[in-house]
């Protein structure tokens, strides 16, 4: 059975976050999009539009000094919704980072018009983005 069409956009997205490809990100973001991230560090709330969600990519490779690392893990699709699971990692000075976290997305033509991301451990990257 083949993806579903949502799934392989994503998946792409992935690929382009880890490989910083900015252009590419830029085309799967709607400009209206809006990113909920959780916690209580630097990077928790709402992050609204396309360049401030790319600018807060930005900011999680300059302050992880480019070792953060996400590893898509689960990938659930339908024609509105797109659920992940990722393994993300990193080091920032003597903290090192290694949680799970779920990304919801909501999808409008083809692109991401809502981004729910959920933690595993939100105290663990709240310490590590302090």
């Amino acid at each position: 059975m083949a993806e579903h069409p949502n799934a392989t956009l994503i998946r792409r997205g992935y690929a382009a976050f880890s490989a910083g490809e900015v252009a590419a990100l830029s085309e799967l973001i709607a400009a209206d999009a809006v990113q909920h991230m959780p916690g209580h560090n630097v990077f928790s709330g709402d992050h609204k539009g396309r360049d401030a969600i790319l600018s807060m990519y930005g900011e999680l490779a300059t302050r992880s000094d480019g070792t953060l690392r996400v590893a898509l893990e689960e990938v659930y699709a339908d024609d509105d919704e797109v659920v992940t699971v990722y393994h993300s990692t990193g080091t920032r000075g003597d903290k090192h980072l290694d949680t799970r976290h779920a990304l919801v997305f909501r999808m409008r033509d083809g692109q991401a018009v809502d981004l729910l991301d959920v933690s595993q451990d939100e105290s663990s990257d709240d310490a590590f983005w302090a």
